[in-house]
């Protein structure tokens, strides 16, 4: 059984030690044919660079760890302009920024929202909804959350 935990733990300090912030772990798949997505963030945002040495830097931690009990695919990259928030300091890293929730109850008969990010505060996401005014949703409420590409 390969440990999660313990490969965001490595993947955490490579990215620190690079000047960036791990945005998520992704383990896909079985023992025998493992893909392990590492998604990576900077302010500049992220080069090919940052993901060659985080990628170089990570394998072989994970060789030597000796995590995976056979072959393993390793990908390092950006989460993308439309990235998902999941954590809680997502809502808050990405304040001002627009967003689009998916909720798994409907709020005032909606399910589908979009405004921008008001922060995080005791459990609830704060969503301003321009003329609807600024909103609170439950975090265990929200089935999917990402940002939405301005152009």
């Amino acid at each position: 059984m390969v440990e999660t935990e313990k490969i965001r733990e490595m993947a955490e300090r490579v990215a620190t030690s690079e000047g960036l912030h791990l945005v998520d772990v992704e383990l896909k798949g079985n023992n025998s044919n493992l893909l392990l997505r590492v998604y990576i963030d900077k302010a500049a945002g992220v080069s090919h660079a940052d993901c060659k040495i985080v990628s170089e830097q990570l394998s072989a931690m994970l060789d030597v760890e000796d995590i995976f009990p056979g072959r393993y695919v390793l990908e390092v990259s950006s989460p993308g302009l439309d990235r998902k928030l999941t954590k809680p300091s997502d809502f808050t890293y990405f304040v001002g920024r627009r967003a689009r929730l998916v909720l798994k109850e409907a709020v005032a008969e909606q399910k589908v929202l979009e405004g921008l990010l008001a922060g995080f505060e005791n459990g609830r996401v704060r969503l301003d909804l321009g003329e609807s005014g600024l909103q609170e949703f439950d975090l265990t409420n929200i089935r999917k959350a990402q940002l939405v590409v301005e152009l």
